[in-house]
């Protein structure tokens, strides 16, 4: 593999009319992230590996596997996302504003070839963190 080779990088922004502290719990509680995202083994530690479940479809098993690189609680999140030959990061950074919070979740490591994966992963991320708003907003 060549690794000078230029990868592309997914970045979705959104405001969120919720705390910092909700939108966490979201990103960070398995049970949460298996309303919005997929079910999960998921632990917010650094070095943790876990695997994200999806309905397997032809040619694709449905699992993707995961390690957790950084977790600064109620501010950034990262973790590994590796399915269908895809090695890439998620990263997500939350901003409190005066009207919530600014949500930045950027997957990064496309390769050039991997064009149908990065537009797949915008329609996805798209609709997941329209749940992940849901989800946030129904807490407590």
């Amino acid at each position: 593999m060549n690794d000078t080779a230029p990868t592309r990088t997914l970045l979705i922004e959104r405001e969120m009319p919720h705390p910092p502290e909700k939108i966490w719990r979201a990103l960070t509680e398995g049970p949460l992230i298996a309303e919005w995202l997929m079910s999960n083994d998921f632990q917010p530690i650094v070095g943790h590996r876990f695997t994200l479940r999806a309905t397997p479809v032809p040619n694709w098993n449905g699992i993707i596997e995961c390690e957790v690189l950084l977790v600064e609680p109620s501010a950034r999140l990262s973790y590994t996302w590796g399915a269908l030959g895809l090695g890439s990061a998620v990263t997500w950074t939350l901003t409190p504003t005066s009207k919530g919070t600014h949500v930045r979740m950027e997957q990064s490591g496309f390769g050039a070839d991997q064009d149908a994966a990065y537009k797949g992963a915008n329609y996805g991320w798209q609709k997941f963190i329209g749940n992940l708003e849901r989800v946030a907003g129904g807490l407590d």
